[in-house]
């Protein structure tokens, strides 16, 4: 009788100690030291990859807070305050990136912070606050906030960093699972369609490159390796063209049109999940309707043709919503 694998449980395989989260096995880091200088450099770490996923003009430096503040209460109109907040958040970011930069200059000083510091009850109070705003805050694509990257600093502030390790493998690990929802759905859709001849294997490629991009650093040895296979097998999907014959129906070549604008969007989304190494639940829900959607036009349009040609309909109907 074979027993399912804990959560946490960990193995070397190929010289490189890995995790099992919910099913996948995530590549594991050493945990540094759990000191204030450590928190320091992960929350800096940690911001500026905040930063480079949500949408632009959130860097607002942590000395402008008050005035940030200032023009979110101000406001009136609700689109002008949405974007007012996520500044806020941003300027709140800082503010608390500065605090805790300042208090490990003077931890070097010989001087002992307690938890119940006054800069540091401060610093947890700007990264809660700013959680909170970030739920209003888009990704860079627009379509969703992600407001686990929002959650991340005060983590690493408020927990033990093994902790924070252990919240990021299971996270990795979500990002696996929905880059894998995605390939399979975006093969089911288009792998048995003829004009889409080819395709399998470059989404294949493609999320199998994704998913190894997301538990990798950039300080890693294998990194020239991983990022290149991912931007490859994205070029690669990204040239695909539907094979159709030069006289095909106009009914075709739409339908070829509409089938590449929707890998594009897989494509896209792939890259996105995989670079912010979180989920995007909202923005996947939806490409997976639009595969649904164009899937039953699909098999909508070939039905007259089948009729036509008194040909019976394909056991391949059935198969949308299995």
């Amino acid at each position: 009788m074979s027993h399912a694998l804990a959560n946490g449980t960990e193995r070397v395989v190929e010289g490189r100690l890995r995790v099992y989260y919910d099913g996948y096995w995530v590549r594991a880091y050493e945990v540094p030291a759990d000191t204030l200088s450590a928190k320091k450099r992960l929350i800096e770490a940690l911001t500026c990859r905040l930063f480079n996923h949500v949408e632009h003009g959130l860097n607002i430096p942590g000395n402008r807070l008050a005035d940030a503040r200032r023009a979110f209460e101000t406001e009136r109109d609700p689109q002008r305050k949405r974007v007012k907040g996520a500044m806020l958040a941003g300027a709140l970011f800082n503010r608390a990136t500065d605090l805790i930069t300042r208090l490990v200059e003077i931890q070097a000083l010989g001087v002992d912070i307690q938890p119940d510091n006054e800069l540091m009850r401060s610093c947890g109070e700007h990264l809660q606050e700013a959680l909170l705003l970030g739920k209003i805050v888009l990704h860079r694509s627009g379509e969703e906030g992600i407001d686990e990257l929002w959650g991340e600093p005060f983590k690493a502030f408020a927990f033990p960093i093994e902790d924070f390790y252990k919240s990021r493998y299971v996270k990795i690990a979500q990002t696996m699972a929905a880059l894998d929802t995605i390939g399979t759905k975006t093969v089911r859709t288009f792998s048995d369609l003829p004009m889409f001849v080819g395709i399998q294997p470059l989404i294949a490629n493609l999320v199998a490159a994704a998913k190894s991009k997301c538990e990798t650093l950039r300080t890693d040895e294998d990194i020239f390796d991983v990022w290149t296979s991912f931007a490859v097998a994205t070029e690669q999907l990204a040239a695909y063209q539907p094979v159709l014959p030069d006289d095909a129906a106009l009914r075709d070549e739409e339908s070829a049109l509409q089938g590449v604008e929707l890998i594009r969007r897989g494509k896209n989304l792939v890259s996105d999940i995989t670079r912010a190494r979180v989920p995007m639940p909202k923005s996947t829900r939806e490409y997976v309707e639009g595969c649904e959607r164009y899937r039953r036009s699909c098999l909508s349009a070939a039905r007259p043709l089948r009729s036509k040609h008194g040909l019976k309909p394909t056991a391949d109907a059935g198969i949308i919503d299995q």
